[in-house]
């Protein structure tokens, strides 16, 4: 009795259990054939490019006016107008200052007096010359016939020699006396403080009321913007490349640009102005100076300016977008997908940058493709889907 009783709650049990695993094997959803498969991931990949590209070098610059001229008093006395506009733009000879002119009014009025009195000692020598002279020429026949003395005759031609000696010193005061004239008109001309080149004027360094002297700093300068001069220094190798890349034609020589302080790249190309005299054996560099037009006037000396310019010709160079250089240690390595769509991982040696790309010197061959975004978490053998890798 026992035994059927347990009998037949076994299989009541296994019927229950069939019933169960047919009633979850109808209610779970079934999967699509091929689900199991991942896909593989999507990779955006550029070719290697080879062609002939520029190197450019860049060294630090400092702008300066092509003449920069200082303008300093030339005679003592006070300012009493200022005539021009700090920062405008000056003709030469355009007035900037004036310094009271009527001490040196009152100098060369007293040098024309002076120089008008020497003539007229002039006049009254010249007067005492010619009647001594008529002395001479009555006495001389008369002590021949001895109707004169010889005495009268000699007192005549001592006077007459001392008084041509009175002409010629009335003479030389007038000569002092025009040289006080003119000294005189010279200081009185400089209490016009001119500009002594046509530029930029810029700040007063003194204001009116302030006394002047030759010995005192320069009043304001004036600087000639157009074109602007660029000083920069580059090392003895970078001078001899420069050389090297640009002696052979003289209508590309030494064209440069120039890179303002936010980065931007000024739209007139400069042309290379003087090398200094030697290189300094404490830094093995030397100066340089460039010409760039500055129309406007906007470029203003003391302004940043670095310096670029094509150093020598990269023939051939396998050039890939930067994101495709993968920097790990120090060493650099590049994803590259293979013909079968799989990753091969491969160290690289990298060379200059030019713009957004890297030059490759060793790892990879022209027309191969490398991985450019995407790059996270490939493997070696992954096999990926490659698409065009577009820049921005």
């Amino acid at each position: 009795m026992n035994s059927s009783l347990t009998r037949s709650l076994a299989v009541a049990g296994a019927i229950c259990l069939v019933v169960i695993v047919l009633i979850v094997g109808a209610l779970r959803p079934k999967r699509a054939s091929g689900a199991g498969t991942v896909a593989p991931p999507e990779v955006m990949v550029a070719q290697v490019e080879q062609r002939d590209v520029p190197i450019y070098g860049e060294w630090i610059g400092t702008l300066d006016g092509l003449v920069n001229a200082d303008v300093r008093a030339q005679v003592t006395g006070y300012l009493v107008r200022q005539d021009y506009k700090e920062g405008a733009y000056v003709n030469k000879g355009e007035l900037l200052f004036e310094i009271d002119p009527r001490p040196f009014q009152a100098a060369l009025d007293q040098a024309e007096g002076q120089l008008a009195q020497a003539n007229a000692q002039l006049a009254n020598a010249e007067a005492v010359q010619v009647r001594t002279r008529l002395d001479v020429e009555r006495y001389t026949p008369l002590a021949k016939e001895q109707a004169a003395s010889q005495q009268d005759l000699d007192n005549a031609t001592q006077n007459n020699l001392a008084a041509r000696a009175t002409v010629a010193t009335a003479q030389a005061q007038i000569k002092t006396a025009e040289a006080s004239v003119e000294t005189a008109k010279l200081n009185l001309g400089f209490t016009r403080l001119t500009s002594p080149i046509s530029g930029i004027a810029g700040q007063a360094q003194l204001q009116v009321g302030a006394l002047v002297s030759t010995s005192g700093t320069a009043v304001t300068t004036v600087s000639t913007l157009d074109p602007v001069r660029d000083y920069f220094t580059v090392n003895e190798q970078a001078y001899l490349q420069l050389q090297n890349q640009f002696s052979a034609s003289d209508k590309q020589r030494w064209k440069l640009q120039l890179i303002l302080a936010d980065g931007t790249t000024y739209p007139h190309e400069g042309t290379f102005y003087f090398a200094g005299r030697a290189v300094d054996q404490n830094t093995g560099a030397i100066q340089l100076a460039a010409l760039f037009p500055n129309p406007g006037n906007v470029l203003r000396p003391g302004q940043y300016g670095k310096v670029r310019a094509v150093v020598r010709i990269e023939k051939g160079a396998l050039l890939v977008p930067q994101p495709a250089v993968t920097e790990l240690q120090g060493s650099y390595q590049a994803d590259v997908v293979g013909p079968d769509g799989k990753i091969a991982i491969r160290p690289v040696k990298v060379g200059d940058r030019i713009g957004t790309l890297w030059i490759i010197q060793e790892g990879l061959k022209p027309g191969e493709r490398v991985v450019a975004e995407g790059q996270q978490n490939l493997r070696p053998g992954m096999l990926v889907q490659p698409k065009p890798f577009v820049t921005n």
